[in-house]
């Protein structure tokens, strides 16, 4: 039922802030992790299950909240989640060990997971059918602003205060958006007398889900750092995999007959190309959003708080953008030509991220994220409107639920194919490099030597300062080797969206006629 007035913008405050609580916990460990290992005392390698058991949580649920909310109610699967989310945070901030942390990061991703898959239909639910689309700009300035927020809000922490404050900011949203859910949002009429014993679940196809999902996920977040088919965990989970995945897929289409997700709706040709081309934003959003930071920290040297002060101007004209989005969109432009118009400009930073070097200035850097922001506030909700344009009104929350599956996948696949790729490169550079630093190369030999003269002019012996010399073009010859990696890296994501740029013209242009729109209201995100 739509709200109205200040009602509705309690609403719209609500659904908003408990998303981008959600989307900013994906990231804002990222640029802690470091100080986590130390106070825990926990290796990099070990540490980094604090990201990976947020992502393989959130995966698993997203494509199960249609059923969850079908079950408990959306209001009461909201609530709880934000619950569940909030005491797993605060869990999380007094945790003694690694171990228990990556308990209470799952235990957070599986609330989390539903406050991004519930949101936006509780948001739809306080604006009449005509103002919808822009209650789906409103939602998805959320989904863009929570990765791109993330790593600043958690540079500012870790630079000024304990990691901790990374969890604990958490609580005070949490406990508000309780209070409001419990006021401000109705419930739907068919939530007020569910017949649970009349629901039948789909214990397979959950295990199915859980198992398959969850392996392709640990597989992807952490195979580059396993060393991937080397390490056994990696080789079973693989298989893992490849087994449930595809028995999955025939259960739930031949099974049963009440599947946790309803693969049939994939028959849609712009459901499933929409899907992969969600699939492609999730990748180059979480595949920035990983390698922008690392660039300008371990390259040019910026401090975390930095960092994240350039993200502030893109995340800015994203805002301003994604309103106008909307209204676009509410005045029947073709949501096709803006996701292209998206896809351009996504392509366009990444090519201009790949021409910079370590002499590059601070605004070169915000004017390519600029387009960053505008780029991504021309693709989400124009893309996942466009996905689900010619659903029928009940296939809508699981068509929904698919793109969203799909983004955080894609997000997982971004960055263990970064990771991989930055690693290849690394290696490839480096010979590349080093081979010409030789006795033979009078370049080479000039640069030792006038290091070594440097040093010895500092009072070093000449025996030391040619050691020196030769550390001191290590170290040159790392940094550029990260650097022209990371730069071959965002030339690669920038491919991506060339290649499968020319399948936007495959997608049928149709506007949502009144009952999806109104059935789009009522789905799971």
């Amino acid at each position: 039922m739509a709200q109205s007035g200040f009602r509705r913008w309690i609403v719209v405050i609500t659904a908003v802030s408990a998303a981008i609580m959600e989307l900013i916990d994906t990231s804002i460990v990222n640029v802690g992790l470091t100080d986590i290992a130390g106070n825990l005392g926990a290796t990099i390698e070990d540490v980094s299950w604090v990201v990976t058991s947020y992502g393989i949580a959130n995966v698993i649920v997203i494509p199960m909240t249609s059923f969850l909310q079908g079950y408990f109610g959306r209001k009461n699967y909201y609530i709880g989640s934000i619950i569940l989310f909030t005491l797993a945070s605060y869990g999380c901030g007094v945790a003694p060990d690694l171990w228990t942390l990556v308990a209470f990061r799952f235990l957070q991703g599986v609330g989390g997971g539903a406050l991004l898959s519930t949101s936006q239909g509780i948001m739809f639910d306080a604006f009449p059918p005509q103002q919808r689309a822009l209650a789906s700009a409103l939602f998805g300035l959320g989904i863009v602003l929570g990765p791109t927020f993330g790593p600043t809000l958690g540079g500012y922490i870790i630079d000024n205060y304990h990691w901790s404050w990374m969890f604990y900011i958490n609580i005070p949203v949490g406990i508000l958006a309780v209070f409001l859910s419990l006021n401000f949002i109705e419930k739907k009429e068919d939530e007020y007398d569910i017949d649970r014993s009349k629901i039948n679940i789909d214990w397979t196809g959950i295990l199915l889900l859980t198992v398959g999902v969850g392996s392709l996920q640990y597989v992807l977040e952490r195979g580059e750092a396993d060393d991937w088919f080397e390490d056994n965990i990696i080789l079973y989970l693989t298989v893992a995999a490849a087994i449930a995945i595809p028995f999955f897929i025939w259960y739930e289409l031949r099974g049963t007959k009440t599947p946790v997700l309803n693969l049939r709706v994939l028959k849609n040709r712009n459901l499933a190309l929409g899907a992969f081309l969600v699939f492609v934003v999730g990748y180059g959003l979480f595949t920035s959003v990983l390698l922008y930071p690392l660039f300008v920290q371990r390259v040019i040297g910026y401090t975390a708080t930095k960092t994240g002060q350039l993200l502030i101007p893109g995340g800015a004209i994203a805002a301003v953008c994604f309103p106008l989005v909307g209204r676009l969109l509410a005045k029947g432009v073709s949501p096709r030509y803006i996701v292209m118009a998206g896809y351009v400009l996504f392509a366009v930073f990444c090519f201009m991220m790949s021409g910079y070097n370590a002499e590059t200035t601070d605004g070169y850097f915000t004017e390519a994220l600029l387009i960053r922001g505008v780029g991504l506030a021309f693709l989400n909700v124009p893309l996942i409107n466009s996905s689900v344009s010619t659903l029928k009104p009940f296939e809508l929350p699981t068509g929904i639920a698919f793109t969203n599956m799909t983004r955080q996948l894609g997000g997982a696949f971004g960055v263990a194919i970064t990771n991989t790729y930055i690693a290849q490169r690394s290696a490839y550079h480096r010979v590349d490099l080093v081979s010409n630093i030789n006795p033979d190369n009078p370049l080479a030999t000039e640069r030792i030597n006038s290091i070594a003269q440097g040093l010895i002019a500092k009072g070093i012996n000449s025996l030391d300062a040619i050691s020196g010399a030769y550390r001191n073009l290590e170290l040159a010859v790392q940094k550029q080797t990260l650097l022209l990696a990371y730069l071959d890296t965002f030339r690669l994501a920038g491919v991506f969206f060339i290649v499968s740029f020319p399948l936007l013209f495959l997608l049928q242009n149709k506007k949502m006629d009144a009952a999806t729109a109104k059935a789009a209201a009522e789905a799971a995100h």
